[in-house]
C-alpha cells in the first residue's frame, strides 16, 4: 500500500486523478490523505469523485471512503478492462480532467474502449475541449497512440450538460525527443459563445488576431451557438500553433463580468509567450504528457517555457509508482525536461 500525501507540492486534483490512473496501471493500491488540503473547500469535489469512480470502473477497483468532500480514501485496483462506458459528472465538472485520468488506463486495456462523458466542456481551471482536441490529442497521436474524440454538445458552468465521445484503441506510447519546435506551419483557433450576443465572439476573434499578427496570418473560426448545440450560456477561445515538430496552445474560458477583449488577450498572450520562447511543449501539455512518457519505458525529453509547480507535483507522484526519474534543467529561454527509466 502506497501512502500519498494529497497536499504535496501543488496539492490539487491532479494528484487525485493521477494516483488512480497510476494505481490501475501498476496494480499498486494506495491510500491518499489530506486530499486537496490547501483548497477551499478541501476534499473531493464532484468532478474529482467522478474521475476516481471512472478509473475504478475501468479496473474493477475496491475503494473505501469515497464521498464528496472526503479528505482521504483507499483505492485497490483490479485488472484493467476495456469496453463501453458512460460517465455523467452530474455538474459542470470538467470532462477533459476526467479524460486525464481514464485515457492512460484505457490505453493499457486488452480491448478497445468507448467513453460517453457528460459534464463541462469549457470550464475555468481546466483545459477546454478544443485545447484537448487541437493541441493535446495531436501530441498523443504523435506518440503513436490511437485516440479519437468527438464533441457532441458544449456545456458550461454551472449547468454542465456537455457531451463528448472518445474512442481508445490499446497502444503503448512511443519515445519522444523534442528539442526544437521547428518552423511554424499554421496559426489557428476557435472562438465560440453560446446563447449570448454574437458581437462577443467577434471581439474575441479580432483581439486575438491583432496580438498574434507578428507571427503571421491567423485563422480563427468563430462559432455562435444556440440551445441545440450548447447547454447554458458560455464561451471560450482556444488558439494553437502547428509547427514542424509539435503543437503549442493558449486558451481562456469566458467569464461573466470580464470583457471579451480581456479573455482573448489572455489566450493570445499565452500562445505568444510559448512561440517567443521557441520551446517544443507548452506549459500545460508539459504537465499532462509526463505520465505517457513515463509509461513508454524509454528515455524521452522535451523543452518547455517553465516546469510549473503542477508539473513538478505530477513528476513526484509518477516516481512513487513507476521506476522513472524526471528532471529539469535550464535550456535557452526555458527548461529541458528529461524522463528516464531508472
Amino acid at each position: 500500500m502506497i501512502t500519498i500525501d494529497g497536499s504535496y507540492g501543488e496539492g490539487g486534483g491532479q494528484l487525485v486523478r493521477m494516483s488512480c490512473a497510476l494505481s490501475a496501471l501498476t496494480g499498486k493500491p494506495f491510500h491518499l490523505n489530506r486530499v486537496r488540503a490547501r483548497r477551499a473547500p478541501p476534499g473531493l469535489a464532484p468532478q474529482h469523485l467522478a474521475a476516481v469512480q471512472a478509473v475504478a470502473r475501468l479496473c474493477s477497483a475496491e475503494t473505501e471512503g469515497l464521498a464528496v468532500r472526503t479528505q482521504e480514501f483507499t483505492f485497490r485496483p483490479g485488472p484493467v478492462r476495456g469496453g463501453d462506458y458512460h460517465f455523467d459528472i452530474g455538474t459542470a465538472g470538467s470532462i477533459t480532467l476526467v479524460l486525464q485520468a481514464v485515457l492512460p488506463v484505457a490505453l493499457a486495456a486488452p480491448v478497445a474502449s468507448h467513453f460517453h462523458i457528460i459534464g463541462g466542456t469549457d470550464v475555468k481551471a481546466a483545459p477546454p475541449f478544443d485545447y484537448f482536441g487541437h493541441v493535446f490529442l495531436p501530441l498523443l497521436q504523435r506518440l503513436g497512440l490511437d485516440i479519437q474524440a468527438t464533441l457532441v454538445r458544449r456545456g458550461y458552468y454551472p449547468r454542465g450538460g456537455g457531451e463528448v465521445e472518445v474512442r481508445v484503441n490499446p497502444s503503448r506510447p512511443g519515445p519522444l525527443a523534442l528539442d526544437s519546435p521547428g518552423a511554424l506551419q499554421e496559426l489557428a483557433g476557435i472562438a465560440h459563445i453560446a446563447n449570448l450576443p454574437a458581437h462577443i465572439v467577434e471581439r474575441m476573434q479580432y483581439t486575438a488576431t491583432q496580438i498574434l499578427a507578428e507571427h503571421g496570418d491567423v485563422h480563427i473560426e468563430t462559432q455562435h451557438l444556440g440551445h441545440a448545440a450548447a447547454i447554458g450560456a458560455g464561451g471560450a477561445i482556444v488558439l494553437w500553433a502547428r509547427l514542424a515538430n509539435t503543437w503549442l496552445g493558449g486558451a481562456e474560458v469566458a467569464q461573466r463580468g470580464i470583457p471579451a477583449e480581456q479573455i482573448a488577450e489572455l489566450a493570445a498572450h499565452a500562445l505568444q509567450a510559448e512561440l517567443r520562447a521557441a520551446i517544443s511543449m507548452d506549459v500545460h501539455a508539459a504537465d499532462q504528457l509526463l505520465v505517457y512518457l513515463a509509461l513508454a519505458g524509454r528515455p524521452a525529453h522535451f523543452t518547455t517555457r517553465a516546469f510549473s509547480s503542477h508539473a513538478q507535483s505530477t513528476a513526484w507522484l509518477i516516481e512513487q509508482f513507476l521506476p522513472v526519474r524526471i528532471t529539469a534543467g535550464a535550456a535557452g529561454a526555458g527548461q529541458r525536461i528529461v524522463v528516464a527509466p531508472c
